[in-house]
């Protein structure tokens, strides 16, 4: 039976994978888009761009940093301070989710109903560009459940994520330095 962080980690790297898959299709709609062949019926041959697609490329490419950073904590057991408590990773996740939304919402509203033109390439681009980017918002918000389900559980918000703590050897439980009185002395 897996444990809760191998499970954990295994949402993660598959959030990792997704969110390199949906920069590899941003790349690719982003490359059409600004280098348009004159003869493209596509704006009239004139290059632009999207910007849903630039802010889901932006939000797979800092996915991709915290999936990895997250990775590295829960594997190595690692105490880097509150960002590596199990509130750091909620708010993390629920900046990523929101971004996740906004970009899965808008290109949906955009290109939902492309099934007309799926014999070009660049309409099958956007169908699966669009999938991508709500199964990684469906990651996330998995992942957001959780980490609130364990957080709660064990009574470990403000402890570290990776769950594997000792009260004598974390960060969060060293002994404060004793105060001086005036600063100096």
């Amino acid at each position: 039976m897996a444990s809760i962080n191998g499970v954990r980690v295994g949402l993660y790297v598959l959030l990792w994978l997704f969110s390199v898959v949906l920069l590899g299709l941003s790349a690719t709609r982003l490359h059409y888009t600004l280098f348009l062949p004159p003869y493209d019926p596509l704006n009239n041959g004139q290059s632009f761009f999207d910007p849903i697609v630039v802010e889901l490329a932006v939000t797979s490419i800092l996915t991709l940093f915290w999936s990895s950073f997250i990775i590295h904590i829960i594997h190595r057991s690692y105490d880097y301070g509150r960002v590596s408590s199990f509130a750091g990773e909620l708010l993390g996740l629920f900046v990523l989710s929101v971004a996740f939304l906004v970009g899965a919402a808008i290109s949906t509203t955009f290109w939902g109903h492309l099934s007309w033109c799926h014999q070009y390439w660049q309409c099958r681009v956007l169908t699966v560009l669009v999938a991508f980017a709500w199964m990684c918002w469906i990651l996330t918000l998995v992942l957001i459940v959780i980490s609130i389900l364990f957080a709660i559980a064990n009574s470990a918000l403000f402890r570290p994520l990776h769950g594997r703590y000792d009260p004598h050897s974390s960060f969060y439980r060293r002994e404060p330095k004793p105060r001086r009185r005036w600063g100096w002395w």
